[in-house]
């Protein structure tokens, strides 16, 4: 592994129920790119914990934001431990660096990234001795990357809005309720990918899921059950879900539950896929994606907080 080097530039300093709370960028490299995030430190006179925040899928920001959407998610839930005098550091997803013309890069990208990434990140933060302990909290995407980076050097482990169920079963799920007529396609695609096969003829309709630049990365993410990973897991789990995520079924949690021998399951009643209040219908829903201004629902930061302590 690279020697790891930092750097840190102080954006806030402030002062919360008593405690100096300064929150700074840093960078950590890893043996692929340079991760940027910010790190929110909680002073006190005893070490605090330090929890690790896992973005989700697509090109998501530290913040739980995209190009498209802007909604503050994962910003508010760092904000929100601090106020319970827990430490946290969320970052940029690796793809977030690429350049316009980093095709190689792109062409390159596996789950393993990921991985290997959290990995760099967990490792850096256990070789401070600053914190009581590491935790790491992954969301949607990044609960199955949390998952398998948690197996060494993790106290605990968080997963937000995860999967449980394999990418393949998942997909086949979607089709099924959004075009049916495009299911055993699908399914065909599919399992020529779990073969480690390429797949160059396919309904044009399908383009968008399965572009063949993607298609080693989809390789990559189908070797991965999130049950069978979480029976590795030896340390302590938090698995929460909301009932009106529109993404991730709260089947999902459960069967993470299931699988795992020493979990706590919260199935949040109102929370969205973005950790929102959701009280109204399905455009409330889909609005709460571009409003950085509405806060995550209060009884998330409880849950977690309670878990951690």
């Amino acid at each position: 592994m690279n020697k790891i080097s930092i750097l840190t530039f102080l954006l806030i300093s402030s002062f919360c129920f008593g405690q100096e709370v300064i929150e700074t960028e840093l960078s950590i490299p890893t043996n692929h790119e340079t991760i940027k995030g910010n790190l929110i430190d909680v002073s006190s006179s005893e070490k605090t914990p330090l929890v690790i925040i896992i973005p989700g899928s697509g090109p998501t920001d530290r913040d739980g934001n995209n190009v498209q959407m802007k909604n503050n998610s994962l910003k508010y839930l760092a904000e929100g431990l601090a106020n319970e005098n827990i430490s946290s550091y969320r970052y940029d997803k690796s793809v977030l660096s690429f350049g316009a013309n980093a095709k190689e890069k792109v062409d390159s990208l596996k789950f393993e990234t990921f991985i290997e990434e959290a990995k760099s990140i967990v490792l850096h933060f256990k070789n401070t001795e600053k914190y009581s302990e590491i935790i790491v909290a992954g969301h949607s995407q990044g609960s199955l990357v949390g998952l398998i980076s948690s197996q060494e050097n993790v106290s605990k482990f968080i997963s937000i809005a995860g999967p449980g169920r394999p990418l393949d079963a998942i997909l086949e799920e979607q089709i099924a309720k959004q075009a049916p007529f495009l299911l055993e396609e699908t399914k065909r695609i599919l399992a020529e990918l779990k073969q480690g096969k390429i797949v160059k003829e396919f309904n044009p309709m399908l383009a968008s899921l399965f572009n063949k630049n993607v298609q080693p990365f989809l390789i990559s993410w189908l070797k991965y059950n999130p049950q069978d990973e979480i029976k590795k897991l030896a340390i302590p789990a938090l698995i929460i879900n909301g009932s009106k995520d529109l993404q991730v079924a709260n089947l999902d949690a459960e069967l993470l539950h299931k699988a795992s021998g020493n979990s706590e399951l919260y199935l949040i009643d109102s929370m969205n896929h973005i950790l929102k209040e959701i009280k109204g219908d399905m455009t409330e829903n889909m609005t709460s994606y571009a409003n950085p201004e509405l806060p995550i629902i209060p009884e998330l930061i409880e849950i977690i907080s309670a878990f951690i302590k």
